[in-house]
């Protein structure tokens, strides 16, 4: 029997309609002859509350218990799902991570999946049932303790599953249809794209897109899960929504098939740094030990001995930088004039696989925004993607002119 992962992020199961909404679709797969494996987010808005609960009744909580809490809102929407399915004359039962197993690492609340065991489940489609309800975004440690994969890690489950059980595709609902050139909130020219290749997707996700978690995307190019991104709430249509492939699946590729953005940056700058051997690891090891996510790093040229170094970061994790950096200033390990942190940038990204085999893409880049008179502040590239630095007021006037120059409007 074909198999077929769905995953429903919270909006999808927000109510008890919505909750029978979904079951309706996973009906309609059953009957169209697959075993499916349905994977559940918590309901819209639970996850935030309980972490409210926790950190009020305890400000410097165990991590264990904040996991066995916060893991609790997907066992709530397993269950309602399994039962309405099964009010729907469909034999399903809902599984949490546990009883599965899905096996994880010990950090809790950013656990990462080991292993998935498939005989228990497997036994019960042997059975003659039709559909598994898991409970996304958890696992078991080694310990035997209930662990959590950090937010959005429902999407890896899922992908994680259709992995596992060599699902023919891991179909991901969600409150949006599909994956886009960029934010339709921002540009209304927007198209939404009918396929994408994984390495554009894994870049879209890490650049600020928000349709698939990142740590999904890399799983399901690493074992080669066909992924499709489609609504929760339009019509059924077998063709709805994005497919997330192999390259080799996309017939007619564009050169540039997005524009994402990141609106919370923040670049800081060491002034005055000693260019010598080691310096750039005498920086960066401290902010990395203090769990900074640097991403854009530029270093100008040396002068008596002296440089600057530039780097990007979360404007969030800026007061961790500044702590960390100057606790390296004050044992010794650099020696620096200046810390100067600018929290109002944003960065702006073109990403396309058909970069590889195009040049003059990041000078049709530079000059669109020359002639919006937006300045650069920082600029980095790979294979495929060309990511600026630029003033926080420009950002949405970079993304439209960006969009408008690579003709993304158009097929």
């Amino acid at each position: 029997m074909p198999l077929l992962v769905m995953k429903f992020g919270g909006t999808s199961v927000a109510t008890l309609d919505r909750i029978a909404r979904a079951s309706k679709r996973v009906a309609r797969e059953v009957a169209n002859g697959y075993d499916v494996i349905v994977v559940v987010s918590a309901m819209a808005g639970k996850t935030n509350e309980l972490v409210g609960w926790v950190e009020e009744t305890s400000p410097l909580y165990d991590a264990r218990e904040y996991d066995a809490v916060v893991a609790s809102g997907e066992v709530v929407t397993a269950g309602l799902m399994a039962l309405r399915l099964q009010e729907m004359e469909i034999p399903a039962r809902s599984w949490q991570g546990w009883q599965v197993p899905v096996k994880t690492t010990s950090a809790h609340s950013a656990a990462r999946i080991e292993e998935i065991g498939t005989e228990a489940i497997n036994a019960k489609f042997g059975e003659g049932f039709k559909v598994a309800v898991v409970a996304g975004f958890q696992g078991i440690s080694p310990e035997g303790r209930v662990t959590t994969l950090g937010r959005g890690g429902s999407d890896t489950t899922a992908v994680a599953f259709a992995a596992a059980f060599g699902a023919e595709r891991c179909d991901i609902y969600t409150d949006v249809d599909g994956v886009y050139t960029t934010d339709p909130r921002i540009e209304d020219k927007a198209r939404k794209l009918d396929r994408i290749a994984f390495e554009e997707m894994l870049e879209l996700a890490s650049l600020g897109a928000k349709v698939l978690q990142t740590r999904s995307v890399e799983l399901a190019m690493r074992y080669k899960v066909k992924l499709r991104v489609l609504s929760s709430f339009e019509e059924y249509d077998p063709n709805a929504g994005t497919l997330v492939c192999d390259e080799e699946e996309i017939v007619e590729q564009n050169v540039v098939s997005g524009v994402a953005y990141s609106r919370d940056e923040a670049k800081m700058t060491l002034i005055s740094v000693a260019d010598r051997p080691g310096i750039a690891s005498a920086i960066f090891t401290p902010l990395a030990d203090a769990g900074v996510n640097v991403d854009m790093i530029v270093q100008n040229i040396s002068e008596d001995g002296r440089t600057d170094m530039t780097f990007s970061c979360p404007v969030g994790q800026v007061a961790r930088a500044e702590k960390a950096l100057a606790q390296a200033k004050d044992a010794g390990s650099i020696n620096f004039r200046e810390l100067v942190a600018d929290q109002d940038v944003a960065k702006i990204s073109v990403v396309g696989i058909g970069m590889r085999s195009h040049a003059g893409i990041a000078s049709k880049m530079f000059s669109v925004l020359a002639n919006e008179g937006i300045n650069i502040k920082v600029i980095t590239t790979s294979e495929i993607k060309i990511s600026v630095l630029v003033d926080r007021k420009y950002m949405e006037l970079a993304v439209q002119a960006l969009h408008d120059a690579f003709d993304l409007d158009k097929v």
